[in-house]
């Protein structure tokens, strides 16, 4: 086990590390075939938690994922990703082993993932692990790892404010709920609703939330600070290339709005930032290699 330390943090992320197989397919859906000749197929860094720590600490703030990973050749990947990127980790060692996700990407950078959460029932961070960090941290982001949902109390006891990545939620499934209903800050995705307001002002109606950012790909995304009233459509950013690969899009876009929201920007500069962070991920191979840089993010915003 890696514990945290006692220094402070910007950002503390609690779960989501995991590596992903990445195979560039000729499209998608996959038609069935018995075989396919594909691109080299790439082992990486993925996963939601590994996405927002890489893009805070690409950002300049400091930041430090806190998780559970396996004794196996991907924990080892991740460990040394972290490691010679810079950003903090804090870990423990369990007999499931690490998470793992095949991501099919099609020509024109969209995907589909087959995630293997590899989690256990009742299974808990240790506490040793992260209360050094979180008693410290100026914010703390959960990912939804059903182990994460159990830091609820004791961060509000803290004080600390917390935000959460729903993701393709759909209103419905239980398993965001505790998620979205305990956090201060949540962002989703429209992915699986029509119509994300009434979602998003339930959220505030029935949560402790003061704002519900909702990401909807090259529409942009919508902000919603009063459950009955109007949404914010902010427009997505320019790409300032063609487009790779969506994968880790989303988790770009909140590490850019949390770099605006520590500053206490308004919401809708937040999410222009996160907007250019997005964008740039788009152009880049792989899920989380190359997170956008302050300087660039500063840069592209400034001239958008």
């Amino acid at each position: 086990m890696s514990a945290a330390g006692d220094m402070p943090y910007d950002v503390v992320v609690i779960g989501g590390s995991g590596v992903d197989t990445t195979v560039y397919v000729p499209g998608l859906p996959l038609p069935y075939a018995d075989t396919y000749a594909v691109p080299p197929v790439v082992d990486r860094i993925g996963n939601t938690g590994s996405g927002v720590v890489l893009g805070c600490h690409a950002l300049g703030m400091r930041a430090l994922l806190v998780d559970l990973i396996g004794d196996d050749p991907q924990g080892a990947l991740i460990r040394s990703h972290l490691e010679a990127k810079g950003a903090g980790f804090a870990w423990a060692v369990v007999p499931e082993g690490t998470r793992r996700s095949v991501l099919l990407v099609g020509p024109d950078g969209r995907r589909t993932s087959l995630f293997d959460p590899r989690q256990a029932p009742d299974q808990r961070l240790p506490r040793e692990l992260y209360e050094p960090a979180v008693r410290r941290a100026r914010h703390v982001h959960l990912s939804i790892t059903d182990f994460s949902r159990h830091l609820y109390p004791e961060l509000h006891e803290l004080g600390v404010p917390t935000s959460t990545d729903l993701h393709d939620w759909d209103g419905e499934n239980d398993h965001h709920k505790d998620f979205a209903y305990s956090s201060d800050l949540v962002f989703l995705s429209a992915a699986k609703l029509p119509d994300p307001v009434p979602v998003m002002s339930d959220i505030l109606t029935r949560g402790r939330a003061r704002l519900v950012v909702c990401t909807a790909g090259a529409e942009g995304s919508y902000l919603l600070d009063d459950p009955s009233g109007t949404v914010t459509h902010v427009p997505a950013a320019p790409l300032p290339a063609p487009v790779v690969d969506s994968n880790g899009a989303g988790d770009a876009f909140v590490s850019g709005f949390l770099y605006g929201h520590l500053r206490g920007l308004p919401p809708r500069d937040c999410a222009r930032l996160g907007a250019v962070a997005g964008a740039h991920a788009c152009t880049s191979e792989g899920t989380h290699e190359n997170p956008i840089t302050e300087q660039t993010l500063l840069e592209r915003t400034s001239s958008a």
